[in-house]
């Protein structure tokens, strides 16, 4: 969730500098004094025009920020899921976005029927399972008495 802050207060901030140039592009059209330096002005005195060249790279910069902190993690995130959802085979404990834990005692296209307690089945789709559950087996140890 911070990261998500993180990327939603540098998206806004980009589009306030965007938005400020062009109200600052308008302003110097219109004869008003410039506001800031951003954009607008006269052009024989070296300030940027606010065109389209004036827009290209904050926006460029936003679909790169995008990208790297939105696009590219969820597709991580949506691969390593498929790949769990495939791995699940009849007999593996797992455990769905209910919060249900269950043993999968079918594989159908698009779902698989799990069993949560004795005699109560359930078919959950594909997409309703959260992890798969590694079963740890212990074993009891044997005691030594100490004299």
């Amino acid at each position: 969730m911070l990261k998500a802050a993180k990327v939603m207060a540098a998206t806004a901030s980009v589009w306030a500098a965007i938005i400020f140039g062009e109200v600052a592009a308008l302003a110097a059209d219109a004869g008003a004094p410039s506001c800031g330096g951003f954009g607008g002005g006269d052009p024989s005195a070296g300030a940027e025009g606010g065109g389209m060249t004036g827009l290209l790279f904050p926006l460029a910069i936003f679909v790169v920020i995008f990208y790297f902190f939105i696009i590219r993690p969820q597709k991580k995130r949506q691969k390593q899921q498929d790949s769990l959802i495939t791995s699940i085979t009849k007999g593996d404990q797992v455990i769905t976005i209910g919060g249900f834990f269950g043993t999968v005692l079918e594989v159908r296209d698009d779902s698989f029927m799990i069993e949560l307690a004795k005699d109560v089945r359930v078919r959950v789709l594909r997409t309703a399972i959260a992890t798969k559950r590694e079963v740890v087996i212990n074993k009891p140890t044997a005691s030594v008495d100490k004299f």
